[in-house]
């Protein structure tokens, strides 16, 4: 088997469930946003339910600066470099959405105190590619993109940086954008040739805040687009309209030879399937719609805005959160034409339905997941980004965020929150910051890619 804590990947999903236990997590926590004016930072977590620091956060890498709005990240080498012994997953790539820095982390060399190797500068990559507001981090087996949600002034459609593996910055990896209009996700199936991205909105538009009216401006997306992965161009879209509002996560099997993937759509609250058919051809489907819920202080029923899915490592169970009801739903997708509900527990959300949770006041709702190698424990935080916290949960600036741990039960489906694991980031030293993504030292269920 290949080093669990920084090797170059695993050989399949399979092997990647037999791995040991998570003791580990790197959590991404923010300032900025909050008016407290102190860097973003990387929290050390500690998971190891027989250590005396259980859920304690133990340490702390601050960024140089203040206002980046750290908020995804992801590993320099993944499971598409098994195999490859000159790679090693040893550096985090963490960038700031707002001030479009990427700051390598090297989280190999002491695992429990990562510290910062290297930072490319948001002024580079604006001067050097025209590009702004990086999001999603992927290996390509060497070389690494990240998407980009923005042009240097902050206007759509953005495209995709692309760094060499001693993290030099190469240039565009696309040769087009073809006709898309709004960048966010991306996930890619080498053994289809094919990389599927979704769409968020400009950064001039969703970093201010929400506002409902630009929906119907069309300043949102509704489209997701299928590329010819090794011709770096888009080949076909599909406009996904109402059903499709604001189509964020993009998830393929973890089996690269099935041509099945996912995206959560945020504002319909729904989850959409493609697949390609017999004859070769992309089909896209609605596989699961989440009601809207009347509330007293609203104008119209709240969607459940579903802001994060993951599918665990057997490809059996899709996971999702609806961030404003505060919810979080397992279902089984063995058969993913046919989803079945199987799961769910609630924490946050402004429908009240489980305001505190483990001692602690829940404010926000459950935002980011991350499922254990073995899919037994989901971890869970609750910031999505600081404008739209502010604005939908405002309380979140006194009370800060928190990551809870929830039991999945992976024979018979279902859920339970775990009372004994809670991070409060309310309590942090320099005031309540917030929390968003999570990655394990090993590779985790949405970052690793099979070739």
């Amino acid at each position: 088997m290949t080093n669990h804590c920084c090797g170059p990947g695993y050989a399949s999903p399979a092997e990647a469930m037999t791995a040991p236990r998570e003791k580990l997590l790197y959590t991404i926590a923010i300032y900025t946003g909050t008016g407290i004016q102190k860097p973003d930072y990387l929290c050390t977590i500690d998971v190891d339910p027989e250590s005396s620091t259980y859920s304690q956060v133990i340490s702390r890498l601050q960024m140089p600066g203040i206002g980046d709005e750290l908020h995804h990240s992801g590993w320099n080498a993944c499971s598409s470099c098994h195999g490859d012994a000159s790679m090693e997953r040893k550096y985090l790539i963490v960038p700031g959405v707002r001030s479009s820095n990427l700051h390598i982390v090297d989280c190999g060399t002491d695992p429990r105190n990562p510290t910062l190797f290297k930072v490319i500068s948001g002024a580079d990559i604006k001067t050097r590619t025209n590009l702004s507001a990086p999001h999603t981090v992927h290996c390509l087996g060497s070389d690494i993109i990240v998407s980009m949600l923005g042009d240097a002034q902050g206007n759509a459609p953005g495209g995709y940086l692309q760094l060499s593996k001693e993290f030099e910055i190469v240039g565009r990896w696309e040769n087009s954008m073809g006709g898309i209009k709004f960048g966010y996700d991306f996930w890619y199936q080498p053994r289809h040739n094919v990389m599927v991205s979704s769409e968020w909105a400009a950064p001039n538009t969703f970093m201010p805040g929400f506002d409902l009216e630009e929906v119907g401006h069309l300043k949102y997306g509704r489209e997701i687009h299928f590329w010819d992965f090794e011709k770096k161009e888009p080949k076909q879209t599909f406009y996904l309209g109402e059903d499709g509002l604001i189509p964020l996560e993009v998830r393929f099997h973890h089996n690269p030879d099935s041509s099945h993937g996912f995206v959560g759509a945020a504002l319909s609250a729904n989850i959409i399937h493609w697949w390609k058919d017999a004859a070769g051809a992309w089909q896209w489907e609605k596989i699961i719609d989440v009601d809207n819920e009347p509330h007293p202080e609203w104008p119209i029923p709240i969607p459940g805005v579903i802001s994060v899915i993951l599918l665990s490592m057997d490809d059996r169970y899709l996971y999702l959160c609806n961030w404003l009801h505060g919810d979080i739903r397992q279902y089984d997708i063995s058969d993913p034409h046919n989803a079945k509900l199987t799961g769910q527990v609630w924490m946050g959300g402004l429908l009240g339905r489980a305001p505190e949770v483990n001692g602690v006041k829940v404010t926000g709702g459950p935002q980011m997941i991350q499922l254990s190698l073995d899919g037994k424990r989901l971890y869970v935080t609750t910031s999505l980004f600081s404008t739209w916290d502010n604005q939908f949960y405002p309380e979140i600036r006194t009370n800060g965020g928190c990551m809870l741990m929830v039991n999945c039960d992976t024979e018979n489906g279902g859920m339970e929150i775990d009372p004994r694991f809670v991070v409060d980031f309310g309590k942090e030293p320099n005031g309540p910051s917030r929390c968003h993504e999570t990655r394990y030292p090993g590779g985790d269920c949405t970052s690793d890619i099979w070739v």
